[in-house]
């Protein structure tokens, strides 16, 4: 992200948008909202929104009009003239995605962006983030939130030990991520079943996970035969369960993965913690 806005320079690559090498107007079109707070914190909120504003170029009866109407849909008009140090670490998160959007940016790149929200505002931020999707407006943002990411994104990238190892639509990479059975009969009826592994137990809820040659009747008959069967369902992996297998895997080798394009992602180690992301378009 740093590299997209021009805050560190690749030593490798480049950095299109567009099809197009990413020139310094087109990065300061873009609304970047850092993981750690890029805030003055003894400046006011109104009057730094106001000046990071002009920074982008607009000018100053444009200016107040976005800090009046961002502050308010964001949940911090009440807010304006206090210090940014005196403020919630929620209310500081709105603040700084404030500025990132103050100056009508045309692209949104943001880290972490849910960190330190209560339920309330990740629901605000997520609405202005659809809000700017269906605008037209492209968001990428990096999350360990993954029920966010699966809610909101288009496209979501994993990276691992610097590699792209999973990256497509959700829907698609939850598709791929293998057979997944919900079974509830008689405790220990599935060990030993050929093509059928046992992923996790509650009770006498099973869920499996079928080889691709494993036939799905086969498994309801073996577990017919053991006592009365409460339910039978098939259940697609979650994207967090996909993140562990990815994460986790002792090979790069991923559903969907390969190296690049679309919303990405970036891991901060090379012990293989991987980090959600994804992309609105």
């Amino acid at each position: 992200m740093r590299i997209i806005l021009g805050v560190l320079t690749a030593d490798a690559g480049e950095v299109r948008y567009n099809g197009a090498p990413l020139s310094l107007p087109m990065r300061r079109r873009i609304g970047y909202m850092p993981e750690e707070r890029g805030l003055y914190p003894k400046m006011k909120v109104a009057e730094q929104l106001h000046y990071l504003a002009q920074l982008h170029g607009l000018g100053p009866v444009a200016a107040r009009r976005a800090v009046a109407q961002w502050t308010e849909r964001l949940g911090v008009a009440a807010r304006r003239d206090d210090e940014v140090q005196k403020l919630s670490l929620g209310n500081q998160q709105r603040v700084q995605l404030a500025a990132a959007l103050v100056h009508d940016p045309a692209a949104l790149v943001l880290d972490e962006p849910f960190s330190g929200l209560d339920p309330v505002a990740v629901d605000v931020m997520s609405e202005v983030l659809r809000e700017r999707r269906a605008a037209g407006v492209p968001v990428m943002f990096s999350s360990h939130q993954l029920d966010l990411v699966e809610r909101l994104c288009d496209r979501v990238g994993i990276v691992r030990a610097g590699r792209m190892v999973a990256c497509g639509p959700v829907d698609e990479l939850r598709t791929s991520g293998g057979r997944r059975l919900v079974v509830a009969a008689p405790a220990g009826w599935a060990d030993g079943l050929a093509g059928v592994r046992v992923r996790e137990r509650d009770g006498s809820r099973t869920v499996l996970e079928l080889e691709p040659q494993a036939d799905d009747q086969a498994v309801l008959r073996a577990a017919l035969a053991s006592g009365p069967v409460h339910e039978f369902r098939p259940r697609r992996p979650s994207l967090a369960e996909l993140f562990r297998d990815v994460v986790s895997a002792p090979s790069a080798s991923a559903p969907g993965g390969g190296g690049g394009g679309g919303g990405n992602n970036s891991d901060r180690s090379t012990g293989g913690r991987g980090e959600s992301a994804g992309r609105l378009a």
